[in-house]
């Protein structure tokens, strides 16, 4: 995993990231997905250079169903900002670093 971008799992994911302090961005994908591999070096730079206002995790959907069930999540990638436990926004397949950013700010307002 990247630096700065910590795994979860549906047994972690109410403590790391409902329970979370600070706003956190979710990266729900699968390691056979090409959007998702093309998506995680944004998230990457996003975690670099947000990591201290932001906290970013990853989960992976073929060895955790149950959270991306919660969230009704159907396709991949899909990335959720949460805040205080609740869904800021919400963001499914491949799109640049600036509407990434953009949810991003909405959850640090």
């Amino acid at each position: 995993m990247a630096e700065g971008i910590r795994e979860i799992s549906d047994a972690t994911f109410d403590q790391d990231v409902l329970k979370a302090t600070k706003p956190v961005l979710v990266d729900f994908w699968a390691p056979w997905c090409g959007p998702c591999r093309a998506i995680s070096p944004i998230v990457e730079e996003l975690a670099k250079d947000l990591g201290d206002k932001v906290d970013f995790a990853k989960c992976n959907v073929d060895d955790n169903p149950l959270t991306p069930g919660k969230y009704s999540i159907r396709a991949i990638p899909t990335l959720i900002v949460f805040k205080n436990g609740e869904v800021v926004e919400q963001i499914t397949g491949m799109v640049p670093r600036a509407k990434l950013e953009e949810a991003i700010n909405k959850a640090l307002q």
